[in-house]
């Protein structure tokens, strides 16, 4: 294990943290209690964070097998995009233009409509040990993760669907374009956090240098000098809200740390 210095305020999609001190995972290392750092892609960092750690370069990597394809934890959802479209490898176009570390999105089964991670998986490797989709808990956005995800295997299909990627990357095609951690709230069941946040007035309603998007209402976006607290307030009025109008309570899908 070694040490790497990271600025949170560059390195996370939302653009808000600061300078931190992260361990840096390497084959055989053992992760002590803290907060495992992925891509940055939902993550809200805190002027206090736990302990953090992050998966290094022994995992990025895509392994092709007769029956399945191996990756690495630390491998970014683009390079798995262009490893399928050039071996002609069906299941994981639904990762187009949703960034972020296979580890990443293990953890939080990430996908957008019917489609997601845990329907390819095979098996996923955690702090080295292989376990089978039975053995793992898992619902929307949701996956029990007791460990590490140090990799996966997905199942082999033959037959990239190059309109299936399209008609997805056009589901994003309303996202705001400001720095945001994506979706900030889990939809509820039945409903669209969205929907909920402008019923309750707070679309495009902005506080210090953070917003609820005009054009999204379930993005909070950074507009150039947000702040953790801006932030935390949003999403508590957003909550509170929604909870006080609708009955319903809202569920961060971003990492707050």
């Amino acid at each position: 294990m070694f040490q790497k210095i990271i600025d949170f305020s560059k390195f996370t999609s939302i653009k808000i943290g600061q300078r931190e001190r992260v361990n840096m995972l390497q084959r055989g290392d053992k992760m002590g209690d803290g907060f495992l750092v992925g891509a940055g892609n939902n993550l809200l960092i805190s002027p206090t964070p736990p302990p953090l750690f992050m998966l290094s370069k022994d995992f990025d990597y895509i392994k092709e097998e007769d029956d399945f394809v191996e990756i690495g934890g630390a491998t970014m959802s683009g390079r798995v995009l262009s490893f399928a479209k050039k071996a002609d490898i069906s299941g994981m176009e639904f990762v187009a233009k949703l960034p972020g570390t296979i580890g990443g999105m293990v953890a939080m089964n990430a996908g957008v409509k019917e489609y997601e991670i845990f329907e390819q998986i095979i098996e996923v490797q955690i702090d080295g040990v292989w376990k089978t989709k039975k053995q793992i808990e898992y619902g929307y956005r949701f996956a029990k993760i007791d460990g590490v995800v140090t990799a996966i295997r997905i199942k082999k299909r033959k037959g990239y669907d190059k309109e299936l990627e399209q008609r997805l990357i056009k589901l994003r095609a309303n996202q705001p374009k400001e720095p945001s951690a994506g979706s900030a709230f889990k939809n509820p069941k039945g409903d669209f956090a969205g929907r909920l946040i402008e019923a309750v007035g707070l679309k495009g309603v902005k506080v210090g240098g953070m917003a609820f998007s005009s054009i999204h209402s379930n993005f909070l976006v950074n507009l150039g000098d947000g702040k953790f607290e801006d932030a935390i307030y949003l999403l508590e009025e957003a909550k509170r809200r929604v909870f006080e109008e609708f009955g319903i309570k809202l569920k961060e899908e971003i990492k707050i740390i």
